[in-house]
């Protein structure tokens, strides 16, 4: 039996896969001085500090996150859980910057900010904005073939990786592990994953 707290939750979920904006503006509030925290606590690196910014970090972790939950790519059965798996993307995802920076050999010194979280030109700016505006949706849309846009679309409307597979064949790991790699090239094409992070 599904208790009132965890029912709320679930219907907290569904309004942000539905790309509901309070819903989104509500769970930046609640966690983005979480992740930053996390990501401040990652960067330890002073030269680093100053040319990677937590706060952009932490836009790309929660802009990742509502892309990828938008999909239904994750199932989370409680808040604890969410905030597990943020601070588990904003791990790798400053691991993954910081790599990016001592692997080019970039002398930190002489750059202001940092390049891989720059955004490009026409990408929408804040964490809510990627998740509560049709035009991301559409925009993920547009790279997804017709079976991949059936699967995301039973997601979204609370079917199960096994339910899925029963319809379009194959097994519900299967059909969970295709819809990890299509968000991680989702992902990659929006700008947001630089590699493959924030997997569930």
């Amino acid at each position: 039996m599904i208790d009132n707290e965890t029912a709320k939750f679930e219907q907290f979920l569904a309004k942000i896969r539905a790309g509901d904006e309070p819903a989104a503006a509500h769970l930046v509030s609640e966690f983005e001085s979480l992740v930053r925290r996390e990501v401040r606590m990652r960067l330890l690196d002073p030269r680093l500090r100053r040319v990677l910014d937590s706060g952009d970090v932490c836009q790309s972790v929660l802009a990742s996150f509502f892309v990828r939950a938008a999909a239904g790519q994750f199932d989370l059965e409680n808040p604890h859980a969410l905030l597990k798996l943020l601070v588990s993307m904003a791990r790798k995802k400053s691991a993954e910057a910081a790599r990016r920076h001592y692997q080019q050999r970039r002398d930190v010194r002489r750059h202001s900010a940092p390049a891989e979280f720059d955004q490009p030109d026409g990408q929408l700016e804040t964490p809510s904005q990627m998740v509560a505006c049709q035009e991301i949706l559409d925009r993920v849309n547009e790279l997804l073939s017709p079976q991949e846009k059936q699967i995301l679309d039973m997601r979204r409307e609370g079917g199960s990786w096994q339910e899925i597979a029963n319809r379009l064949g194959g097994t519900a790991d299967g059909r969970r592990v295709q819809v990890a790699r299509l968000m991680d090239r989702v992902c990659c094409s929006l700008g947001l994953d630089p590699k493959h992070v924030g997997r569930n």
